[in-house]
C-alpha cells in the first residue's frame, strides 16, 4: 500500500493528514504552529509529526509517495516562499527545506489555492473542468483550477481576489496588504462585522436586533437578517453587491465553469448563494451570466485534501 501526506499550515495550528494513494483520509492530527524565532520550529515539527505517524502505523518511508504542503503566503511553482507574515517566514525554498528534513518529495502551494484544489477534486467542485474558489472568512482568498492544475501566476500570488480594488473613494482603514479600497475591506466576515458596528454607532436611535447581540459579527448579521431586521438586511445587500462585483471581475478574466464559495461565511448556506448570485449576474458580462455556483463541502479539511493531490504531483516530478 502507498501513502501520501497533506499538510495545511495555519497561523495557529498545522493540520496533517495521512492518505492512501487512492485518496482515502486514514488519519488526521493537529499540532501547534510555533511562530516564534522566525518560525524556525515549524518545519522540524512537521517532519517530527510525519516520523511519529509512520512509526505508529508501521509504514516504511519508501511507501510514502510524497508530502504536499499549503502555507499562508505566496509560493511559486518551484517552491519559493516570498514571506509568510503569519508564520514569520522570510524568503526560502520550501520544497528543498522540508524534503531535506523528511527525505520525501515535497510540493508546496498557497493555502487558498490548495483548498481550491481539494474542493475541485473531492468537494463542491467535483466533476467540473474549471473552477474558481472564493474563500470568505477573516479575509477573502481565491484559487483557480484548470484541468486539475492550480494557476499560481508568475509570482505565486494568482487569484488574490480579495485585493481587487472595488472602491476608488476607499475605506479609511488600511487593508492587511497595505492598500485601501480592496474587496476584503468591505466584504470579508471581519469587514461585515466592522460595517455593522459603524452603522449602529452612526444611528443610535435606530432599532435593531444587532444591538442586543453579545458580539456584532458577520454571523450575527446573517442571523438578524433572517429574523427580518432591516439594518442587518441593508448590511447584507451591500455585502452581496461587493461580492457579486468582485467575483464578476475574476470571472471576466478566466470564465470558469463553476464558482465555489467556501470559508466560514459559507456556513450561511443558501442565504449566501441567494444573495450573491443575483448581484453577480447584475455585474457580469452577458456571455457569462449563467456561470454555476456551489458551496464548498470539505470545510476545514479542504486544505489537507488539496495538499494530498500536491503530494501526488511531487512524486510524479521526483520520478521524472
Amino acid at each position: 500500500m502507498k501513502y501520501a501526506f497533506g499538510v495545511d499550515v495555519g497561523g495557529t495550528t498545522v493540520k496533517l493528514g495521512l492518505f492512501s494513494r487512492e485518496g482515502e483520509l486514514l488519519e488526521k492530527q493537529e499540532i501547534p504552529t510555533r511562530t516564534e524565532n522566525g518560525g524556525a520550529a515549524i518545519l522540524p515539527d512537521i517532519a517530527a509529526a510525519i516520523d511519529a505517524c509512520l512509526l505508529q502505523r508501521g509504514v516504511a518511508r519508501q511507501d510514502v509517495l510524497g508530502v504536499g504542503i499549503g502555507v499562508p503566503g505566496p509560493v511559486d511553482d518551484d517552491g519559493n516562499v516570498n514571506r509568510c507574515v503569519n508564520l514569520n517566514w522570510g524568503v526560502f525554498n520550501l520544497h528543498r527545506a522540508l524534503s531535506d528534513l523528511t527525505g520525501l518529495p515535497v510540493k508546496a502551494g498557497n493555502d487558498a489555492n490548495v483548498a481550491a484544489l481539494g474542493e475541485y477534486y473531492d468537494g463542491g467542485g467535483k466533476g467540473s473542468r474549471s473552477m474558481l474558489m472564493v474563500t470568505l472568512g477573516t479575509g477573502i482568498g481565491g484559487g483557480f483550477i484548470w484541468n486539475g492544475q492550480i494557476l499560481n501566476g508568475a509570482h505565486g500570488v494568482g487569484w488574490e481576489i480579495g485585493h481587487l480594488c472595488v472602491d476608488l473613494s476607499p475605506e479609511a482603514e488600511e487593508c492587511t496588504c497595505g492598500k485601501r479600497g480592496c474587496a476584503e475591506q468591505y466584504a470579508s466576515a471581519r469587514a461585515l462585522g466592522r460595517m455593522a458596528q459603524r452603522a449602529l454607532a452612526a444611528t443610535p436611535e435606530r432599532p435593531s436586533l444587532l444591538r442586543s447581540a453579545e458580539e456584532v459579527s458577520a454571523k450575527t448579521v446573517f442571523a438578524c437578517a433572517a429574523q427580518g431586521d432591516a439594518l442587518a438586511k441593508e448590511l447584507l445587500e451591500r455585502e452581496f453587491d461587493v461580492l457579486g462585483l468582485t467575483i464578476a471581475g475574476g470571472c471576466c478574466m478566466v470564465d470558469p465553469e463553476l464558482v465555489v464559495l467556501g470559508g466560514g461565511m459559507s456556513k450561511a448556506g443558501a442565504a449566501l448563494l441567494e444573495g450573491v448570485v443575483p448581484r453577480f449576474r447584475h455585474h457580469m458580462f452577458h456571455a457569462c451570466k449563467e456561470t454555476k455556483f456551489a458551496l464548498a463541502t470539505l470545510g476545514n479539511d479542504a486544505g489537507i485534501y488539496g495538499c494530498f493531490h500536491l503530494a501526488l504531483e511531487a512524486r510524479v516530478a521526483a520520478d521524472r
